[in-house]
């Protein structure tokens, strides 16, 4: 017999709610949280499906995750169709399995079974969803949370159930994330024949030396919560595709993943000092989609890390590491916001998977913080 947690990620994986698209995933799990007395709000912008559930008054304790995926790749390289869940040696494969159906499907059942055995708990439960994580998080979180803030609504506790663990689940939570930034910048040319440089401007090869020098910085050197700043060059783009013309332009995107102990304003204000100082004539765009966010040991963190050592008999590592998530949409409404779920090695890829064994280990550990915060 198939574990209610395992069916209903079975079930969630079965709809292709490829990113924004939710293909009746939300109304599934709203109809669960109604059986159970949750009052379900749908909070839709423009082609995004959201919802906001609540039960219950007083201290909060909500629960975050998406319910759309990334495209599948090539389906000929998937062992089953990828939205077709299959178990195979302990392992539920299919897209969305780990990140983040496995997880949605650990809340619900969570809920389902401390609202059992807790039908009068004391604090407010409860979900925030959204269709939009997975590609332009602009009509998703950040719009809820905006709509939430704007009717004085407050968050004590989140748990964003995005796959946080490495190995074992549980061995690591992540209690912030860093901020990221991304530039687009162009270094602007005059187009001419290779042969006569001196009748053109080679903005490739003037603009060399500055990205050098660029790649080469020291950020900073972290902290105690965040590793030190990284710069990475996504995408450079230049040339008509003739092998004797100098291009009028060349384009160079990079991101910032950067810590506690820099500014978005300090990074573009040190960008600009020195393009100006390799006298580059440029335009540049910056595109702010998050800044760093941490909770210390607290209230939600204890919580986390003793339902982790119930169930995995583990200590969990607290860490800030790996890309952002919507939680930090979520901490702008000043509650403590933690992340944790299943194990992210095949997240995104193909014949991505979860242990079965762990999505119920993961729904107890919810339910343990469920009754620790609110009961």
């Amino acid at each position: 017999m198939i574990c209610p947690v395992i069916k209903l990620a079975q079930e969630l994986i079965k709809k292709p709610s490829l990113s924004p698209y939710d293909a009746g995933c939300q109304q599934l799990l709203m109809t669960r949280l109604n059986a159970i007395d949750f009052t379900v709000e749908p909070l839709d912008f423009n082609d995004t499906q959201n919802f906001w559930a609540w039960r219950g008054e007083g201290r909060t304790l909500a629960f975050a995750g998406h319910t759309d995926v990334v495209p599948v790749g090539e389906e000929k390289f998937w062992n089953n169709p990828p939205f077709k869940p299959t178990i195979r040696d302990g392992m539920l494969y299919g897209r969305g399995a780990a990140d983040m159906k496995g997880s949605l499907a650990a809340m619900i059942v969570a809920a389902e079974r401390f609202v059992a055995s807790n039908p009068h708990h004391q604090g407010r439960l409860a979900f925030l969803i959204t269709s939009d994580e997975e590609t332009r998080a602009i009509d998703g979180t950040v719009k809820v949370v905006e709509a939430l803030m704007a009717r004085n609504e407050h968050l004590d506790y989140c748990l964003v159930g995005e796959p946080s663990s490495a190995n074992r689940v549980g061995d690591i939570v992540k209690n912030g994330r860093r901020g990221s930034l991304t530039a687009d910048l162009c270094i602007h040319g005059v187009q001419g024949h290779v042969a006569y440089p001196d009748l053109a401007y080679n903005p490739v090869q003037r603009a060399m030396p500055a990205l050098n020098e660029l790649a080469g910085i020291e950020w900073d050197k972290g902290n105690e919560c965040f590793p030190p700043t990284s710069m990475q060059i996504t995408n450079i783009k230049a040339g008509t595709n003739s092998k004797n013309v100098i291009p009028a332009e060349m384009c160079v995107q990079f991101n910032f993943r950067f810590s506690s102990e820099l500014s978005d304003e300090l990074i573009k204000k040190r960008v600009a000092s020195l393009l100006e100082r390799h006298q580059l004539n440029y335009t540049i765009e910056w595109h702010l989609s998050g800044q760093p966010f941490l909770t210390p040991r607290g209230v939600l963190v204890e919580a986390v890390v003793n339902a982790v050592k119930q169930y995995s008999k583990l200590t969990p590592q607290l860490l800030t590491t790996g890309g952002t998530s919507d939680g930090r949409f979520i901490a702008k409404m000043g509650g403590q916001v933690v992340e944790l779920g299943p194990v992210n090695a095949t997240i995104h890829k193909i014949n991505e998977c979860v242990n079965t064994a762990d999505l119920q280990l993961l729904s107890r550990m919810y339910q343990h913080i469920m009754a620790e915060l609110i009961a």
